[in-house]
C-alpha cells in the first residue's frame, strides 16, 4: 500500500473546517448542558414549594412549560452530539481514506452535510427554547 503525500497533505488542509466545527459543536453542547441544568434546577425549586404557601403556589404552574423546555433542550443536546459524532467520523473517514490513497472528498462532503443538518436542527431546538423562555419572562412581567 502506497501512501500519497499529496493526498494526506490535502486531507490535512481539508480537516481545518471540520476541526473548527467540532470546536463549535463542543461549545454548543456546553451551552445546552448549562441551560438544561438551569431549567432542571428551577423545576426542583418549584416542586419544593408547599401547597399551603398560597403566595407562591401559583408558581408551580410553570412546571409544565419548564418540562417542555427541558424536552426541547434535551433534543437539541442529542442533535448536537450527533453533529459532533458526524464531524468526528468525517475526520476519521477522511484520514483513513486519504491514507489508503483514495479521494476522500465525496464521502467527506456527505458526512459534512449530515453533521451540518444535525447542528442546524439543534440550533432550531435552541431557538424554540429561547422563545419559550422569553414568553415565560413576558408572562411574569404581566403579573
Amino acid at each position: 500500500m502506497s501512501v500519497e503525500p499529496d493526498q494526506l497533505s490535502t486531507m490535512i488542509n481539508h480537516a481545518v473546517a471540520p476541526a473548527f466545527m467540532l470546536n463549535g459543536v463542543a461549545a454548543m453542547v456546553a451551552v445546552l448542558v448549562n441551560r438544561i441544568a438551569g431549567v432542571t434546577q428551577r423545576i426542583r425549586s418549584l416542586r419544593e414549594i408547599d401547597e399551603s404557601d398560597v403566595a407562591r403556589a401559583w408558581l408551580k404552574a410553570e412546571i409544565g412549560e419548564l418540562r417542555k423546555r427541558e424536552r426541547l433542550l434535551n433534543s437539541a443536546l442529542h442533535l448536537s452530539v450527533l453533529a459532533g459524532i458526524g464531524v468526528t467520523f468525517l475526520l476519521l473517514f477522511g484520514f483513513v481514506v486519504a491514507f489508503m490513497g483514495y479521494r476522500h472528498e465525496p464521502g467527506a462532503a456527505v458526512l459534512f452535510i449530515a453533521a451540518l443538518c444535525f447542528l442546524a436542527a439543534s440550533l432550531f431546538r435552541l431557538l424554540q427554547d429561547v422563545r419559550l423562555s422569553q414568553s415565560e419572562h413576558d408572562d411574569h412581567r404581566e403579573r
